[in-house]
């Protein structure tokens, strides 16, 4: 028993930590981040290689799977991404090399996407500047009362 808890030990060391990927990932944003800095594809948010995932983790060994799909997810999610692919002919790998082209499908994809998060801003504003029309009346309609009130109590 004391051999086992003795080959623990030294795991459990600052500098083996250090070593070894640690479980704590890091933010699906931060490791955005890296790749744009790391990668042309990511940083010229070019339309990405399809199987860019599978590239990744040849590259980035340690890598969390989880984190990584979350991080392409924002960044093909993103409004430039978007643009990019809605008027995109070429797909590039990470290294920012054309590879296949880019579908009708996917392009009409982007382009509906893009489409409909406009609408929904565009309802959202909307529905912002009626609540404060709303909120507005209500003022007006207080001050109203209250100055009728003040008129008709000091009688």
């Amino acid at each position: 028993m004391n051999n086992n808890s003795l080959a623990v030990a030294p795991a459990d060391t600052p500098e083996s930590a250090e070593a070894a990927p640690t479980p704590a990932a890091p933010s699906p944003r931060a490791l955005l981040k890296q790749l744009q800095q790391q990668y042309p594809a990511f940083k010229n948010c070019l339309p990405l290689a399809i199987g860019i995932d599978k590239q990744l983790l040849e590259r980035m060994p340690g890598l969390d799977r989880k984190t990584m799909r979350t991080a392409l997810g924002i960044h093909t999610g993103s409004l430039r991404y978007l643009r990019a692919m809605e008027k995109a002919t070429v797909r590039y790998d990470l290294d920012g090399n054309p590879g296949e082209e880019v579908t009708d499908t996917h392009r009409s994809h982007a382009k509906e996407t893009l489409q409909q998060r406009f609408k929904k801003e565009a309802e959202r504003k909307k529905a912002e500047r009626e609540a404060a029309k709303a909120e507005e009346a209500a003022r007006l309609r207080q001050e109203k009362l209250e100055a009728l009130a003040s008129k008709f109590s000091r009688g």
